[in-house]
């Protein structure tokens, strides 16, 4: 099988930090589509220079409360982390789809399974359908989107449902399946 044209050159590594994620796998495969459809479908992305990488760590809540303790200093699990690598702009122009040497590394997004799984419960979301969001939440963090501004907060929250649409998973902004409003499900990185 050909790799997707708008896909190409880009890697997603997947470390599960957690073995209760095995048992999780169709959520698992979900989530590295997620990721890609993310880096496809931003903007910013376009202009990135091929090969690009970023790393997928699927953990549990304790691992996920360090992390956010060390980094953020805030101790307590939360449902998605985002570590970037780019500072600023990248240091090359985009290069062609098969172009040859070191990838330009974007970062770590990490998913907390335990916190995941209660807050899709909470929302009345299919798992993998939340871990998609999370995914997608934080590849944008990595791409310098963010959500401090209300402006800021729309741009990515419209970006995310564009993309999630894309995967034919409903607006998490919306309501869950009981008709209700979704906002219990927001990220919260």
């Amino acid at each position: 099988m050909s790799e997707d044209p708008d896909s190409c050159g880009i890697t997603i590594d997947l470390e599960l930090r957690d073995p209760a994620w095995t048992g999780l796998q169709r959520a698992v495969e979900r989530a590295r589509l997620a990721a890609r459809a993310a880096l496809v479908a931003a903007p910013e992305a376009a202009h990135l220079p091929r090969p690009l990488e970023l790393s997928l760590v699927l953990a549990d809540d304790a691992f996920v409360r360090r992390l956010n303790r060390d980094y953020r200093g805030q101790d307590k699990p939360t449902n998605v982390l985002a570590f970037a690598s780019l500072d600023a702009a990248p240091p090359s122009p985009l290069a062609p789809c098969g172009a040859t040497g070191a990838p330009l590394l974007l970062g770590d997004v990490v998913v907390a399974r335990e916190t995941l799984e209660r807050e899709a419960g909470e929302a009345g979301r299919a798992l993998a359908d939340h871990l998609s969001h999370l995914v997608v939440h934080g590849v944008l963090h990595l791409l310098g989107y963010a959500h401090e501004a209300d402006a800021e907060a729309a741009r990515m929250e419209a970006l995310e449902i564009e993309i999630l649409t894309g995967l034919g998973i409903a607006d998490p902004y919306g309501t869950n399946q009981a008709g209700e409003p979704a906002r219990t499900a927001a990220v919260e990185s």
